[in-house]
Order: structure tokens, then sequence, then C-alpha cells
């Protein structure tokens, strides 16, 4: 993986996984619990979510020839959920979304490491379709393991943010978060369109 692909990889999983937009979540699910059971809820979090990404990162593109469906389609498809999730973050919709996730979590689980903070939230559909769709962009297990190195980057930063999630929310504030989380809605936007746009290209609908 070149400099360029790496820091595109980089790049879409960040703003899918949305680190920033996250901690505040993980706050509200972890209030009151003691600072080594926090730590504990964040790194089984963490795991999960690269396990399931993982699986995906190397089962996903055979599931998807298996049942007929080609990765410029899937490319496609893909392009457009991303995009419709950077709608629901220039929207605020997402986080609406994610917080009424929260407040079911804590009625019917008391452990949220699981659910909902590795599903859906940092392995939810956007993370799952873009780490497909990345390790499908080349073939060969390099690409895959590539992109994967990039998710573990990211769910690095997201750990780390959890950790020092009370300060970084002090520090922001309500407003900080928004402003983020909007600039990075713009930034999938855009990410999406190529998405779609690559697609087009490889079924031959668009010049090169």
């Amino acid at each position: 993986m070149d400099s360029a692909a790496f820091i595109t990889a980089f790049v879409t999983l960040f703003v899918i996984i949305d680190p920033i937009g996250l901690f505040p979540i993980y706050v509200s699910l972890t209030q009151g619990v003691p600072a080594q059971q926090r730590r504990m809820i964040a790194i089984r979090a963490c795991v999960t979510a690269f396990i399931i990404l993982s699986v995906f990162a190397f089962l996903g593109e055979a599931v998807l020839n298996g049942i007929g469906i080609s990765m410029p389609a899937f490319r496609i498809a893909g392009g457009i959920l991303l995009f419709l999730t950077a709608l629901d973050m220039l929207f605020e919709r997402r986080t609406k979304r994610r917080e009424d996730q929260a407040e079911e979590a804590e009625e019917d689980y008391p452990d949220p490491s699981i659910f909902p903070l590795a599903i859906p939230l940092l392995a939810g559909p956007g993370a799952i379709t873009s780490v497909i769709l990345l390790a499908g962009q080349e073939s060969g297990v390099q690409t895959t393991v590539a992109v994967l190195g990039v998710a573990l980057l990211v769910l690095s930063i997201v750990f780390c943010l959890f950790l020092t999630a009370g300060f970084l929310e002090r520090l922001l504030g309500r407003t900080g978060i928004t402003v983020i989380t909007r600039l990075l809605g713009m930034l999938l936007a855009a990410l999406a369109v190529q998405f779609i746009l690559d697609g087009l290209k490889d079924f031959g609908l668009m010049a090169g």
C-alpha cells in the first residue's frame, strides 16, 4: 500500500468510526464506573471491533462473490451508504441515534463494551463496508493486512481517546465536538462520492 492509499484508508476509517464523536457516548456509558473497569470496557470494545473488521476484510469479498455481487456494484452501494452516513453527521442525526443506542444499552446491558460500543458504534455497517471496499481495491493478502493495520491504528486512537474521554470532553465542549463532527461529515461525503465514481469506472460507465 503506497502513501496515498494509506492516507485514503486512514481518513476513510477515521471518519467512519469517528473517534471524536464517540468519546462523549463512552463517557455517558461509563459514568460512575471505576477507572480499572472503565479501561477493561475500552479494551474489550476495541478488540471485539477489530476482530469483526478482520473477519469482513478477509472474507467479505468471497461472500459477495458467492452470492453473485460484483465488487464494483458493492463499491457503488457502499459509497451510497457512506454518503447517507455523512448526511447524518452533517445534520446531527447520527449523534442523536448514537445517544438513543446508548440509552437502550444502559437499560439492558450493564457492560456496554460489546453493545453498543463494539457493535454498532465501532464496527458498524459503515466501517464494515469500508474495510471490504479498501481491501478489495487491490488483490493480495498484503493489501488486506495493510488495511487492517490502518484499522488497528484508528482503533488505537479510539482507545487512547477513551482513556482521556473526560478531559477531552471538558476541553472541547459540546460546540467543539459539533464543529469537528460536521467537518468530518464533509470529508466523508467527498470520499463516498469517490467510491461511487470508482465503481462507475469499473463498470465502464465513466472514463478513467
